[in-house]
């Protein structure tokens, strides 16, 4: 499959609708994504003949967009219909940038499910650093402030006593450059990402000082956002948009399927399958995705707090007041039948 081909036929957990659809024709639905593997591997490519309506009630013009922040830019000017934002982007787009009207349509992605994969913090194998509290007067590194994942170090850090700039010190790098941090020792411990600790290397020359689910318990990493004239205007072509979405989903994590899985994400991405077989998709090695694509609002509402609690948010936010799930639970029902 071409790489045309399989952006137009997958992005599928994305989902979203630009408005002005007829009966006679497709919606153009563009859809913003940042991170292929973090936000759902399986969006980036498809299975022919599992999507039933895509080119029928919708088409994709897939967006990439190098974070949250500059998606969020779009979703408040109209350029971009739907995405995925994590849980420390949707605070900041309804309290700061004013987007009172952001519905969350489904979920993408699941930390620290029980049984499932949760993100990583990693020392060198030979790091003196044993417990939480050795990392007192040491330094850091994630990939920026306000981030996910940089939250939860802060939490576990402070949760043993430990404040940043009296205790430690944080630095800032993009996730790719991190492994090359750590192992230059320009930081003692870093933030990692699935792929990163898949790589056998990587293994090999380092070791899980603790877990994101063990600093913060479950998160709700990231969810489908939508505003709501959007989805008022095409509901019938976002239910169409998440069926389908939810039939990839399914097809993807069937283990029968497995090898066919990693294959199409290791073209599209010029990477060896060998990156990604030993993880994707297979339980306990990946991220959790809702198979019903709904997200797990109490963590969410605990991921929310936190942030309140580490001062990067000064109000509270009422999440049930901002979802939309009637539209994915629709489309989970049809997915099934």
């Amino acid at each position: 499959m071409s790489a045309k081909a399989a952006i137009i036929a997958a992005l599928v957990f994305f989902g979203a609708l630009s408005p002005g659809a007829s009966a006679a024709e497709p919606v153009k639905l563009r859809v913003g994504w940042v991170s292929i593997t973090a936000d759902g591997p399986f969006l980036m490519f498809g299975k022919e003949g599992i999507a039933k309506h895509v080119g029928i009630s919708y088409t994709l013009e897939p967006i990439h967009f190098q974070g949250s922040p500059q998606m969020l830019t779009a979703l408040a000017s109209d350029q971009v219909d739907i995405g995925g934002l994590g849980f420390s982007t949707l605070p900041t787009a309804v309290l700061n940038a004013h987007l009172d009207d952001l519905r969350i349509i489904a979920d993408l992605f699941q930390d620290g499910a029980p049984g499932y994969y949760s993100n990583a913090y990693l020392v060198l194998k030979d790091s003196p650093i044993r417990r939480i509290e050795d990392m007192k007067g040491k330094v850091a590194a994630t990939n920026g402030a306000g981030s996910a994942v940089d939250m939860a170090l802060r939490t576990m850090l402070r949760k043993h006593g430990l404040e940043e700039k009296r205790d430690y010190t944080i630095i800032e790098a993009a996730f790719p450059n991190l492994p090359a941090i750590l192992k230059e020792r320009k930081a003692d411990l870093v933030a990692s990402t699935r792929i990163v600790t898949a790589d056998p290397v990587m293994r090999d020359a380092t070791r899980t000082l603790f877990t994101q689910r063990e600093a913060i318990g479950r998160s709700e990493m990231s969810m489908v956002v939508a505003r709501a004239p959007f989805l008022e205007k095409n509901r019938s072509v976002v239910i169409d948009y998440l069926e389908d979405s939810l039939r990839l989903l399914h097809w993807y994590s069937d283990p029968a399927h497995h090898e066919a899985a990693v294959k199409s994400f290791a073209d599209f991405t010029k990477q060896p399958a060998s990156a990604f077989a030993s993880w994707m998709f297979v339980k306990g090695e990946d991220f959790y995705h809702d198979p019903d694509g709904l997200p797990d609002l109490d963590a969410l509402e605990a991921n929310i707090e936190m942030q309140r609690d580490l001062g990067f948010l000064k109000a509270a936010l009422d999440v049930k007041a901002l979802t939309a799930l009637n539209l994915v639970k629709e489309a989970a029902r049809r997915a099934k039948q």
